[in-house]
């Protein structure tokens, strides 16, 4: 397994979970400086994953871990469930050239925020096919840059489509979604998953990526989640993916990322 912290560039989401916020030169060299095997980014879209992002990792001697989504809905309220088809059709073209931008530095790309919700005029089952049909299809794109998609299940305040961890794997199977990975997000589990490690356990090959943040959205040590057996649980599944901290930069985003990296390094040693 294999560490990584959030960048963030997008001015809207300073507030959110994510430990660096000035800028991706910055961003890298503090990851290095610590010791972070790569860095995940939140840009603002395609077009904010610069061509010197290469260079700037090269230089820092870091690797990118991922590329997240969610300025499309950040910024402009797009998601995969809209009612609007139009709508629908601009989250996917967003969602698609950040999975090109981030498969042309060799990492993948993050459906979070931007799977959406149902309700209104659009039924659940509507939802479901409609998100479906979007990961069949930029599951596709990912893979012709010999990457996975990463598809995140949020917890019930943030969206009521798929919560669980294992709700999500059944779903990716039974629709027959290829190249598809489970993103399982410590914080989100916390809330809706009565054995986290257990849950990992369950979905075995599927899980892809892991955002290492506890109870509290602050970096793992700072909550109460037991990250021993899921460290356990993500061994035993032969997970070799990144451990990332997507969590708030409390008290300050280098201490943030100090106790994240500890964490990990003491995990490992485990």
């Amino acid at each position: 397994m294999r560490s990584a912290v959030t960048i963030c560039l997008v001015s809207e989401a300073r507030q959110g979970p994510f430990v660096f916020h000035d800028g991706l030169e910055a961003g890298c060299r503090s990851a290095a400086e610590l010791g972070f095997d790569a860095v995940e980014v939140f840009p603002e879209s395609a077009a904010g994953v610069p061509a010197a992002l290469g260079r700037l990792l090269t230089a820092a001697a870091v690797g990118l871990a991922a590329v997240g989504t969610g300025a499309g809905w950040v910024r402009h309220r797009w998601h995969l469930c809209h009612a609007d088809a139009a709508v629908r059709a601009q989250a996917r073209e967003f969602i698609g050239a950040l999975i090109d931008a981030a498969g042309g530095l060799g990492a993948p790309a993050i459906i979070g925020s931007m799977q959406g919700a149902w309700g209104g005029d659009v039924p659940r089952d509507t939802a479901l096919d409609w998100l479906a049909e979007a990961l069949h299809d930029l599951g596709g794109r990912a893979a012709r840059h010999g990457q996975v998609l990463l598809y995140e299940p949020l917890n019930r305040y943030e969206t009521n489509l798929l919560n669980r961890q294992a709700d999500a794997a059944a779903f990716l199977r039974d629709r027959g979604i290829a190249n598809v990975r489970l993103l399982c997000d410590l914080f989100h589990m916390n809330i809706e998953e009565s054995d986290m490690a257990a849950a990992i356990t369950a979905c075995g090959d599927l899980v892809g990526h892991v955002h290492w943040a506890d109870s509290n959205r602050r970096a793992i040590g700072l909550g109460h989640t037991d990250t021993q057996r899921v460290v356990r649980a993500l061994r035993a599944t032969g997970f070799q993916g990144y451990l990332s901290a997507e969590v708030f930069p409390l008290p300050t985003p280098l201490d943030a990322a100090r106790t994240t990296i500890e964490s990990i390094r003491s995990l490992m040693k485990g």
